[in-house]
C-alpha cells in the first residue's frame, strides 16, 4: 500500500511570517509532504503502529490507510450514564466487563462513573475497552497514549494489544495505533511499525515484550489499607489469614490473603482479598501471582506449613471468572449466580445450637448474621494436570 501525503495550505505574507522566513530561512510554511511505502495489504496482521513526533505526518498517514471515517473519535461519551451503560449499551453484560478488566481498568468503582469524571488514564483504558466492544473490522486511533504517564501507558498497551488478537483471531479485524511514543512498541510487539521520522518500515520480529521481576512477600495486614481502596467490596479482614504482597523493584503491585477452612475433615486453604495496583493493571501479574501463591499452599510452604492443600478462590468479578475459567491450573467448583444468603442461615443455625447448649432456652432464633445478595463464583487452584 502506497500513500502519499500532500498537504497544502496559505502561505502568509504578514510582517511576523516575512520576519520569521528572513530570520530562520524559512521559504515557506505552506506544503508538507510524506511518501509511505507500507507492505500490508494482506491480511495476515492485526496490530500495526505509525510512529514519529509530532507534526511528522502521523494522523494524515492513518486518514490514508482506510480513509477518515476509521479514524475513531472518542468525543461522543455520553455525560449522563456510567461507563458501564455507555460502553456497548445493546451488548453483552459480561462482555463489557470482560473488555473493562481487559483493558487494565478492573477497578469496579470506577465502572459506575461517567467517563467526563475519569482521570486520564482511566479514559485511556475506557477508551480502549469501547473498541474491543464495538468490534471494528479496521481502525485507526491516534494520540494512542499521548495523555498519560508512560507506566500506565505500556501496560495499557500490552493488555490492548493481547484483547486485540484475541479478537482479530476470530475475525482478522485490524488495527494501527498512531503515537508520538517509542516506549510503548515493545510493549504491543505489533506486526509491524512506520516511522515517520526516518520513513522506515519493519516487520514484527524485531520487538520483544519487556520483563521484569516479581518478587512474593509473606506478610500481615500491615500493606492492606495501600489495596483496600482498590478492592471491589468492603469486607472486614479474614480471621487467622497470612497476607502476601507482590513487589517489583520495592514497589508494591498486588495482594492476596489466605486463610484456611476445614469440611468433613479435611483442609484446604482460602484466598482472598486479591487487589492489584490500577497502575499495575493490564501487565499480567494478577492471575501469575495468585497461581505463585496457590502453589506455594501446594507444596507444603504457605499457610498451613508442611501440608500440601488446594486453595478454594470465590469471586464476583466477571473479568476474573472469565481470566480462572481460561487457566488450565484451576476448576470451577461453584457459581451462585443470583446470591446466597446461606451463611446467615447458617448463623442463625448456629446461634440456636449455642443457646440449646447453653440451656438460656429463650424465644427462636430466625435471624442471623452474614449473607449477602452477590452472584458470586467458586475455583479451586489444583495446579499443573
Amino acid at each position: 500500500m502506497k500513500i502519499s501525503v500532500h498537504n497544502r495550505c496559505s502561505d502568509f505574507s504578514s510582517y511576523r511570517a516575512a520576519r520569521v522566513k528572513s530570520l530562520f530561512n524559512a521559504e515557506t510554511g505552506a506544503n508538507f509532504d510524506l511518501e509511505a511505502e507500507l507492505p500490508i495489504d494482506d491480511v495476515g496482521w492485526a496490530l500495526g503502529v505509525v510512529v514519529g513526533p509530532s507534526g511528522s505526518g502521523k494522523t494524515s498517514v492513518g486518514r490514508g490507510l482506510w480513509g477518515a471515517d476509521a479514524v475513531i473519535d472518542f468525543d461522543d461519551w455520553p455525560a449522563d450514564k456510567p461507563i458501564i451503560d455507555a460502553i456497548a449499551p445493546e451488548g453483552d453484560f459480561d462482555e463489557v466487563t470482560g473488555a473493562l478488566a481487559g483493558v487494565g481498568l478492573g477497578t469496579v468503582p470506577t465502572w459506575l462513573r461517567p467517563y467526563s469524571v475519569l482521570s486520564n488514564g482511566e479514559k485511556f483504558r475506557a477508551n480502549l475497552a469501547r473498541v474491543l466492544c464495538e468490534r471494528p473490522s479496521r481502525i485507526v486511533i491516534d494520540e494512542f497514549s499521548s495523555v498519560v504517564d508512560r507506566q500506565i501507558a505500556k501496560f495499557g498497551a500490552l493488555a490492548f494489544a493481547k484483547s486485540w488478537r484475541r479478537l482479530a483471531k476470530v475475525g482478522g479485524n485490524q488495527c494501527v495505533l498512531l503515537s508520538c511514543h517509542y516506549d510503548i512498541i515493545d510493549w504491543l510487539e505489533p506486526d509491524w511499525v512506520f516511522d515517520t521520522a526516518t520513513g522506515k518500515y519493519a516487520g514484527r520480529s524485531l520487538w520483544r515484550r519487556p520483563k521484569f521481576d516479581l518478587e512474593i512477600w509473606q506478610t500481615d495486614w500491615r500493606y492492606w489499607y495501600l489495596f483496600e481502596p482498590h478492592h471491589y467490596l468492603k469486607l472486614p479482614k479474614m480471621i487467622a489469614a497470612k497476607n502476601y504482597v507482590a513487589t517489583v523493584d520495592g514497589e508494591l503491585v498486588a495482594h492476596v490473603a489466605v486463610g484456611t477452612q476445614n469440611k468433613g475433615g479435611e483442609a484446604e486453604a482460602r484466598a482472598c482479598r486479591l487487589v492489584v495496583m490500577p497502575e499495575w493493571q493490564g501487565a499480567g501479574v494478577g492471575i501469575r501471582f495468585l497461581n505463585a501463591v496457590c502453589q506455594m499452599q501446594m507444596d507444603g510452604i504457605g499457610r498451613l506449613p508442611g501440608r500440601n492443600v488446594t486453595t478454594l478462590f470465590h469471586t464476583s468479578h466477571p473479568g476474573l471468572c472469565s481470566a480462572l475459567r481460561r487457566d488450565p491450573k484451576w476448576t470451577q467448583v461453584s457459581a451462585h449466580l443470583c446470591g446466597t444468603n446461606r451463611s446467615k442461615k447458617s448463623s442463625a443455625t448456629s446461634l440456636v445450637k449455642s443457646q440449646t447448649k447453653a440451656g438460656t432456652g429463650g424465644p427462636s432464633i430466625s435471624a442471623g448474621y452474614g449473607g449477602h445478595f452477590r452472584a458470586v463464583q467458586g475455583f479451586r487452584y489444583l495446579g499443573e494436570r
